[in-house]
């Protein structure tokens, strides 16, 4: 028993000597930051307080730091610069002058500045760091290079930190990175490729610094602990409407080169007012502290995300900015900027929980009020038989019930977070929010303070502050993931690029704005609310906008031509089928539509989803014109694009929609499956004599139409309704109507859009009917009308 307690006893000691050493080693282990642009404007203003922060919080909890700022600017001036920086740095306000004064001095004696250019430049720096740590007896336990500077010298900068300046094993590194990420998805993704030949996605930490704001970081906590008020709340039964806002007063002066290239949309909506989005849309995890489910959340909610077109949005620009481009980027005075400074988008998220529900995201430069707000309003559901003077604010369910995320600034002054009194009175963690006091005669969103619990944070936090201590933890959740990145790029890439030849509205700035910036929308629609003050009128070497062009009416192959700018050409169309349908419907009973697939029905899809309310779905049956022979839930089916931008949209009845079976006995068009005869049989049962009400075709470089191509051997003639065809190009199986059946249609619509086009159309406007060289040239109703709807550059070149 003695030998086994002195056995004990020396474990015991064993560990608490292994303990002091693994504590040692942690005393022991260095930090070496990197300010790269340390001498730049977002650097002066932000990054070194932020870094001073980190060292009041750090210093003497196991870690020792160096702090080097680098930058382009020669050694001389660059020292000056950040001296004047460093003097300039602020100590908390319970932290006594002298102790200040202490710490400050500490702080300084532990930074430098350094030119770093070359990659020679970087290997220096790294041996002089592996110097000092062995110099003062520690080891290294990792490097965070931040980099403060423009997106074009993040791959240079990459590669002399991978070649020349990694620390050695055992020690971490960690790549700090500012916005912009890309100005589409396609530089996104080729910036994302180029980074990742260089550092681990785990090593990189890409900034919005929205997400280190207070209130923002709060959104997923909020609804975290208040779920069992929220759970039933939080949807499309309840919310009316949620506004994400973010107004600023300056305008762009000095920043238009940036401008230029990003814009609003890029500059605020794309990054932070998207993130916003996310953590208010996104399914709720389990265990919000965990990154990796946060970021398959987001993933979710991205996909949700119907798709933004022309009409989602409404576009400004202040009236003098112009005139700051042309004097800061040296342009002349003919030169006209089409640069956006203010939006209002409208989104909608397509899931059980948010369908119908209008997000609003606005932002702008030149406005009347800095402010920045995130505020979920509810449905008035309840009617007071009481007059308003006698509602109780605590009780009466008449009021505006709403949440309001503060960001800052505006009325209120500081972040905060509200909710409506007669809503439910929300928990937050008292340690860090405390409840505002009242302050008479202050009024948001139309009611006085004293209507919400309002809770302001009990020590207000700069957001950079914030994220470098999470980057120095370790935190990623408050950082923009790969995916996540690329998925908001997917988003609103396509409405930048129908916006890249938009004219936006004037505006004056400032409080003389007036109500010129009002928007409403309906439906998936938004539109200012009152006309402009003044049209834009193009100089002389301005190009012609689609707005100075009506659609043009004309004769194509003896048949009607609608020729319009893509987006009027799409309303049309999708108006004229409505028309069909609904005499159709109201003739009949039912109305018969035959789609072709490809790429250019997809807005036409989206437009009569996302626009026409009054098409009378309930009653149309929807049949395919053609089909590859591919599964019905792969990307290159017709079928599959029709259920994407369509059928998941309006309310058709299942038995309605006929998808072509190319798909049978596990085994795509098989001859002997007779899949072809077995569409023709449903055609003959359901379509009165086999004609269909319309018949909605394009037409291929080639002079394909359907699945029909030039020197077919079947389905240009014969009794035959349906045939197995072959294509040029993969997938080769195709099936599709014959010609016999789609001139049996009472209206045939071809839709022919894109200057690749122009040189076909061209051709089948010259040539006779002669199907067997160019199938399309074959499509004449019997006895029904053919109009052909096409684009300008199609029509025109």
């Amino acid at each position: 028993m003695k030998h086994a307690g002195a056995w004990n006893m020396l474990t015991a000691a064993v560990c608490v000597a292994l303990l002091g050493c693994l504590q040692a080693q942690e005393l022991q282990g260095h930090v070496s930051v990197i300010l790269l642009g340390a001498t730049g404007d977002l650097a002066r203003k932000y990054l070194w307080q932020g870094l001073f922060q980190l060292y009041l919080e750090e210093a003497g909890k196991g870690h020792s730091f160096r702090f080097h700022g680098t930058a382009l600017t020669n050694t001389k001036q660059g020292q000056e610069i950040i001296a004047k920086v460093l003097e300039s740095l602020s100590c908390p306000r319970d932290t006594a002058p002298g102790r200040c004064a202490e710490l400050k001095a500490q702080f300084q004696q532990l930074s430098e500045y350094r030119r770093l250019k070359t990659p020679e430049d970087y290997l220096a720096l790294s041996k002089d760091i592996e110097a000092w740590v062995q110099h003062e007896g520690l080891q290294e336990a990792g490097r965070i290079f931040y980099f403060s500077v423009p997106p074009f010298a993040y791959a240079d900068i990459a590669r002399s930190i991978n070649s020349s300046c990694r620390p050695g094993p055992g020690a971490w590194l960690r790549v700090v990175l500012e916005k912009p990420f890309g100005h589409d998805h396609r530089s996104a993704q080729q910036l994302a490729t180029e980074l990742g030949s260089f550092f681990q996605e785990e090593e990189m930490y890409r900034v919005d610094h929205y997400l280190g704001k207070q209130v923002v970081a709060q959104i997923l906590p909020f609804r975290d602990q208040n779920r069992k008020a929220l759970d039933g709340l939080w949807n499309r039964h309840h919310v009316e409407r949620v506004e994400i806002i973010m107004k600023e007063t300056v305008d762009a002066e000095g920043r238009t080169s940036f401008y230029e290239e990003y814009g609003v949309i890029g500059d605020v909506l794309q990054n932070h007012l998207t993130e916003i989005l996310m953590l208010v849309a996104m399914e709720l995890p389990l265990d919000i502290s965990s990154s990796e489910a946060v970021l398959g959340h987001k993933l979710q909610a991205f996909r949700a995300l119907r798709g933004l077109q022309r009409g989602s949005a409404v576009v400004g620009q202040y009236q003098a900015y112009r005139g700051q481009v042309r004097r800061e980027l040296q342009k002349p005075d003919s030169f006209h900027s089409l640069t956006p400074t203010f939006a209002g988008i409208l989104v909608h998220i397509d899931n059980l929980r948010w369908e119908g529900v209008p997000f609003i995201l606005m932002s702008g430069k030149a406005l009347d009020e800095r402010v920045g707000y995130v505020r979920i309003l509810f449905k008035d559901q309840a009617y007071c038989a009481q007059s308003e003077k006698r509602w109780v604010p605590a009780q009466s369910h008449c009021l505006p019930q709403q949440i309001i995320f503060y960001i800052g600034h505006g009325e209120l002054g500081g972040p905060a977070v509200l909710v409506s009194r007669n809503l439910f009175r929300p928990s937050l963690p008292s340690a860090s929010w405390k409840e505002v006091e009242g302050q008479p005669g202050l009024r948001l969103f139309g009611r006085p303070l004293s209507d919400y619990y309002a809770y302001s944070p009990v020590r207000e936090q700069d957001a950079y502050s914030i994220l470098i201590s999470h980057i120095f933890h370790r935190r990623k959740d408050s950082f923009i993931a790969m995916e996540n990145l690329l998925a908001s790029w997917v988003f609103w890439t396509p409405l930048l690029d129908s916006l890249a030849h938009e004219v936006p509205r004037l505006y004056p700035g400032g409080a003389e704005n007036g109500h010129l910036l009002d928007f409403e929308f309906s439906g998936s629609h938004v539109s200012f609310s009152q006309p402009p003050l003044e049209q834009l009128v193009p100089g002389p070497d301005s190009a012609p906008m689609p707005s100075d062009f009506q659609v043009l009416g004309a004769k194509y192959r003896d048949s009607p031509l609608i020729s319009a700018w893509p987006e009027e050409l799409i309303a049309r169309l999708a108006g004229d089928i409505e028309a069909a349908a609904v005499r159709a419907v109201r003739r009949f009973g039912e109305f018969h539509l035959a789609l072709s697939g490809g790429s250019s029905p997809v807005a036409l899809f989206q437009q009569l989803a996302m626009g026409h309310y009054g098409f009378p779905w309930a009653h149309t049956h929807l049949w395919l014109v053609d089909e590859r022979c591919v599964p019905l839930w792969d990307p290159e089916s017709n079928f599959q694009g029709l259920q994407a931008h369509l059928l998941q949209h309006v309310r058709v009845p299942y038995y309605n929609i006929h998808p072509m079976p190319v798909h049978r006995r596990q085994r795509l068009c098989a001859e002997e499956d007779q899949g072809a005869q077995a569409y023709a049989e449903e055609i003959s049962t359901l379509v009165t004599n086999s004609s269909f009400d319309l018949v909605l075709l394009g037409m291929g470089t080639d002079g394909h139409t359907a699945s029909l191509f030039p020197q077919s051997p079947v389905g240009l003639d014969g009794e035959q309704l349906v045939v197995l065809t072959t294509s040029p190009s993969s997938p080769r199986r195709r099936m599709s109507l014959s010609l016999p059946v789609i001139n049996r249609a009472r209206q045939v619509a071809v839709l022919v859009m894109g200057r690749m086009k122009r040189e076909i159309a061209l051709l089948v406007s010259r040539v006779g009917r002669e199907p067997r060289k160019w199938p399309i040239s074959g499509v004449r109703p019997d006895s029904g009308q053919l109009v052909w709807y096409m684009d300008y550059d199609a029509f025109l070149g």
